[in-house]
């Protein structure tokens, strides 16, 4: 799993074991939700953001500072995902947000894709998809095809919670992706979900158990 990095953090081990935890209430899971986004994008942009100089004026006098040399782009994967843009957003002002929204057959726990709309300057952007839970790995591999095809170039994935069997395939279908989550679990059960896991993410941010 080269292209795995967890995300090696107190605070963020804590804020794991109140999503997992089943008495969580849904404003404490948003909450903690948003604090272990903070952490994600902080990391993110530690590993993978460059700086360009430019020139400030300070109340006393003219310095070098820093600004980013790309321009960001932050696309949610329909629902579960809105849950991680405002951590983002505030982390990185300046991005762009776009919206992909993929649905999974429970039957066949394949993706579909039914709504998507992005800013145009993929090309020459950073792409972070942002998505709560890594399971089968089949509506991210499916996001970042449907991305590379509008022209998506450089992209990373931003997640809580990861199965080894979906990082495998985005490895497999994407290995020029990397991967940044919280926590790697053990195994997906047999209707795709992921073990210990924290249920569904956005059931349990939205309240619509």
């Amino acid at each position: 799993m080269k292209n795995l990095i967890i995300i090696n953090n107190p605070l963020v081990k804590r804020d794991v074991t109140y999503l997992r935890d089943k008495r969580t209430k849904e404003y404490q899971f948003r909450l903690a939700l948003r604090r272990i986004s903070f952490i994600l994008a902080s990391e993110i942009a530690k590993q993978e953001f460059r700086t360009v100089e430019c020139e400030v004026e300070t109340p006393l006098e003219k310095t070098i500072g820093h600004s980013l040399e790309h321009q960001i782009v932050l696309v949610p994967v329909l629902r579960a995902g809105l849950s991680m843009v405002n951590s983002f957003v505030e982390m990185i002002p300046n991005a762009k947000v776009g919206h992909i929204g993929m649905e999974r057959n429970e039957k066949t726990l394949e993706p579909r894709t039914y709504y998507y709309k992005t800013p145009k300057e993929l090309n020459t952007s950073k792409t972070i998809v942002l998505d709560p839970m890594l399971a089968t790995g089949g509506s991210a591999s499916a996001a970042f095809s449907f991305l590379k095809q509008k022209g998506a170039r450089d992209c990373s994935l931003a997640c809580l919670i990861s199965a080894p069997e979906g990082v495998r395939k985005m490895e497999r279908d994407h290995p020029d992706v990397k991967i940044y989550t919280a926590v790697l679990d053990r195994e997906l059960n047999e209707n795709g979900y992921i073990l210990p896991g924290l249920g569904d993410a956005g059931d349990r941010t939205f309240g619509t158990l």
